[in-house]
């Protein structure tokens, strides 16, 4: 993953300034094929859905010579799959372009059409993340393929059809997006842009874990004695503290109980998260359980963080027994060198259309992502998509105004890079 990059400052090339106005003439186009995804509902359990923006995109990429396939999941996993994209070649970087089909709204949301609030920004669900950035790695390559800039270049645009909740196993559901990785120099993803002035070399893994306690069931009079004990309620309550008091404090390092339930007996439903528990005050609570997910910038701070955890989950008290378990999610993306060097070219590009210096974006401020899964392979960049707000909410928006100048930058940057 010993990536090289030739960086030096630059007037744009003539065949720079022709992609760039490419891109103005189809902006037009771009938001109308924006608006056209947008408003078909593609949230990750809706399975139609999803494949159908998936074809969408399908005949875009067909049609401007890529090979494209749509590579189905398991009908145990309940995700609908993948579209994959692909030109082949041998001249300079070979490129892995990343988005994603699905987005967090279902198909019973009331959140579900594209609407202009003025010339600048619309409603968008799913717009912001991430079907701007989508749409922005479409428009940029098919700018390069009408300019004929794209002859004998490896770019695969890979468009996942579950990145806001991944299929199950991850070796099924994320297999061809490494298989693509390892045959390609750098990964460029188009997640939600943090503005022109920064991009996204790092981003904390996530994983998931569970808390299960068994106390004994008795009368609250004896709670505390010798023959009864503290109870399951209080047993957790006693663990949730001490990762507060314990495990919190490493950089990058959060965990965050998401569901607790206990009592006399209890329901937990963990694929829906959610589920009901009955006790009484008179009786001493006799099953507890807890789930929450971690975020975490390398695999050794996961690994610290765990081992603390079990630490604190096996100090039991009395007449309790507790078990944690773990589900890995995401890995982490690390701030390597490789990825610092992509950030330069980047800047380069900015610098050179007049849009201001990049710097790299705190990545304690980004949650996990699909370029994530290829750190390991090759150097990434991430956050080249589309700017906005209010991503996941029935407020998310897109910034129209600054479409067309970041896809101009995104264009240029792949450009620079499959001619290095």
């Amino acid at each position: 993953m010993a990536s090289t990059f030739t960086l030096s400052a630059q007037k744009l090339s003539g065949k720079e300034k022709r992609i760039l106005k490419t891109i103005e003439k189809n902006n037009d186009e771009a938001i109308s094929f924006l608006q056209e995804v947008i408003n078909l509902n593609s949230g990750t359990n809706n399975l139609k859905g999803v494949k159908e923006v998936g074809m969408v995109f399908k005949d875009a990429y067909d049609n401007i010579g890529f090979e494209t396939k749509w590579i189905d999941m398991p009908e145990e996993m309940k995700r609908a799959g993948h579209l994959f994209a692909e030109t082949k070649g041998k001249k300079g970087k070979k490129l892995l372009l990343i988005g994603h089909l699905d987005t967090v709204f279902e198909e019973d949301s009331e959140f579900q059409e594209f609407k202009k609030i003025n010339d600048s920004i619309a409603y968008a669900p799913g717009g912001n993340d991430m079907k701007g950035g989508d749409v922005i790695m479409l428009y940029a390559l098919k700018a390069l393929h009408q300019n004929g800039l794209l002859k004998d270049a490896q770019i695969i645009a890979a468009y996942t059809g579950d990145e806001e909740s991944t299929g199950k196993p991850l070796s099924i559901s994320r297999k061809d997006l490494i298989d693509a990785a390892k045959r390609s120099d750098i990964a460029l993803g188009f997640e939600t842009s943090t503005g022109f002035n920064y991009a996204t070399v790092a981003r904390r893994g996530s994983s998931g874990w569970k808390v299960e306690v068994k106390g004994k069931r008795a009368h609250s009079s004896g709670v505390f004695s010798k023959n009864v004990g503290a109870g399951a309620i209080f047993e957790l309550s006693r663990i949730l503290n001490a990762f507060y008091e314990e495990v919190r404090g490493e950089e990058y390092l959060t965990f965050n109980p998401g569901v607790i339930l206990g009592g006399t007996t209890v329901d937990f439903e963990q694929g829906l998260s959610k589920g009901d528990a009955f006790g009484k005050s008179n009786v001493v609570s006799q099953t507890a359980v807890v789930t929450g997910g971690m975020r975490f910038i390398s695999d050794e701070q996961l690994q610290r963080a765990r081992a603390k955890m079990r630490e604190i989950v096996a100090r039991s008290l009395p007449h309790t027994e507790a078990t944690i378990s773990f589900v890995d999610s995401y890995p982490s993306m690390g701030p390597t060198e490789g990825n610092q060097k992509l950030l330069e070219v980047l800047n380069q590009v900015s610098e050179d259309l007049k849009q201001g210096g990049v710097k790299a974006y705190d990545p304690g401020r980004r949650g996990a992502a699909d370029i994530s899964f290829v750190a390991e392979y090759v150097d990434g960049l991430d956050g080249l998509g589309t700017m906005g707000s209010g991503a996941h909410t029935p407020n998310e928006t897109v910034n129209l105004a600054t479409f067309e100048e970041l896809t101009k930058r995104a264009a240029i940057l792949i450009y620079r890079l499959i001619n290095q």
